[in-house]
């Protein structure tokens, strides 16, 4: 037990240490909430959500537990913070700027998107195990959150959709109803709740059939 605890705190002193090779600027002082959030960050991935402590983040910024509630109001909030932030920047951000492509098909750019969102999860199930699993938990606590990120997602789908209609290649419908629909009848393939299933041999194959059945119905011809 004491050589875990001695490891934990050598981890510790360790990014403290990198801390200390950053030069100090002006927005070091005061305190603000993304230096909070970046320190809070590099813990998580070291030590996992759940061996995480406010303490830990304190140290790594050098201040105390302390001042780190005068941001936030316990340790599940910086969670949260912390995966809205990489939810924001991992995935928002890459898949709007699919949907911002000007000229192309549509159901293309649709296809693409849907493949990117897949992808990205994917692969942050298994390279950045730390970050997915604290967002896997969130999803579970935080559906206030969670739901706002899902409704940019759907945004950006019902715009691809409203590009789609206006150039002829989908059937005129309700974009923003066909776009919800189209996110929750893929979601086998992006929840994090079904993670454990990504890998399995056919998952590729049972994508192609959903989403083959999807495009029958909207493609207008």
């Amino acid at each position: 037990m004491n050589g875990v605890k001695g490891g934990r705190q050598a981890a510790v002193r360790a990014l403290v240490n990198i801390r200390l090779l950053i030069p100090m600027t002006a927005n070091d002082l005061p305190l603000t909430r993304e230096a909070i959030l970046d320190a809070a960050e590099q813990v998580l991935r070291r030590f996992g959500p759940d061996k995480t402590s406010v303490v830990d983040i304190a140290k790594v910024l050098k201040v105390s537990h302390g001042t780190l509630y005068r941001h936030f109001a316990s340790k599940a909030s910086i969670r949260e913070a912390v995966t809205e932030r990489w939810l924001h920047q991992s995935i928002t951000i890459p898949l709007a700027a699919i949907g911002d492509e000007a000229g192309g098909s549509a159901a293309a750019q649709l296809r693409l998107w849907m493949e990117t969102l897949i992808g990205l999860k994917r692969s942050f199930s298994t390279q950045d195990a730390e970050m997915f699993s604290m967002y896997a938990a969130v999803t579970l606590i935080e559906a206030e959150m969670i739901a706002q990120h899902v409704e940019r997602l759907i945004e950006q789908v019902g715009r691809l959709i409203d590009k789609g209609m206006q150039n002829g290649e989908f059937k005129a419908a309700d974009s923003a109803q066909l776009a919800r629909a189209l996110f929750l009848a893929t979601s086998r393939f992006h929840h994090p709740a079904h993670a454990a299933e990504w890998l399995l041999e056919g998952n590729a194959a049972d994508f192609e059939a959903v989403w083959t059945l999807l495009m029958r119905g909207m493609l207008s011809s």
